[in-house]
């Protein structure tokens, strides 16, 4: 976390420098020399408030997990509270926003998930980003299946998120967001009871006309 005192206007161009050095060369190879002079400010100021690269790579993946999380409830917000199937849309939707899967924020998500095995402050953060996607998923699905097969159906959505994530983010066209829902709600409309689909259809087609 950055000291206090560390300046407003200051932070959101060290996290945008960071992203910047780690697109063009990848966190090995970005120095806090090099991140500084994209911020255009001093390498002392990095060492100071972050206590060097590991810090501002922290203080980096909280503001671009801040932002999945923004993009998750926004959707949520947006959708019928009783429409089980519509807000595990909403959630699936936001771990794929056009912001997280854009080629820099995928750099970054994989620096820090090399990095997160090693340092126990990003492993934290990894975590904690694990859980609210599991409890936002488990909320919706216990309202429909029995705990334990609501268990199983979060691990396994959250499970395609990743694997397809991962697999795009090595793709030379990048991630597909559409095929990555297309293919994650295939899953969940085999596992979730047939009159909970129905009732999602049936909504759906009520706001078209």
């Amino acid at each position: 976390m950055p000291k206090v005192g560390m300046p407003a206007i200051r932070k959101p161009q060290l996290i945008d420098a960071t992203i910047e050095a780690i697109n063009a060369v990848g966190l090995q190879k970005a120095s806090v020399v090099m991140i500084s002079g994209y911020a255009g400010v001093s390498p002392a100021i990095i060492n100071h408030y972050f206590g060097g690269k590991d810090g501002l790579l922290e203080e980096t993946m909280r503001s671009i997990l801040r932002q999945l999380s923004q993009a998750v409830q926004q959707r949520l917000n947006s959708c019928d509270k009783d429409d089980v199937i519509e807000r595990i849309i909403a959630i699936v939707g936001g771990n794929f926003d056009s912001q997280q899967i854009d080629s820099k924020i995928v750099k970054t998500w994989l620096a820090f998930w090399s990095m997160a095995m090693h340092q126990p402050a990003l492993f934290r953060l990894q975590r904690v980003n694990e859980k609210r996607l599991l409890s936002h998923l488990l909320l919706e699905l216990k309202r429909i299946l029995p705990a334990d097969k609501a268990k199983f159906v979060a691990l396994s959505i959250a499970a395609l998120i990743d694997g397809i994530w991962l697999r795009g983010a090595f793709s030379p066209n990048g991630i597909d967001r559409d095929l990555a829902q297309r293919i994650i709600m295939d899953y969940v409309e085999k596992q979730v009871p047939p009159q909970t689909l129905d009732i999602h259809q049936q909504r759906q087609l009520l706001k078209k006309n």
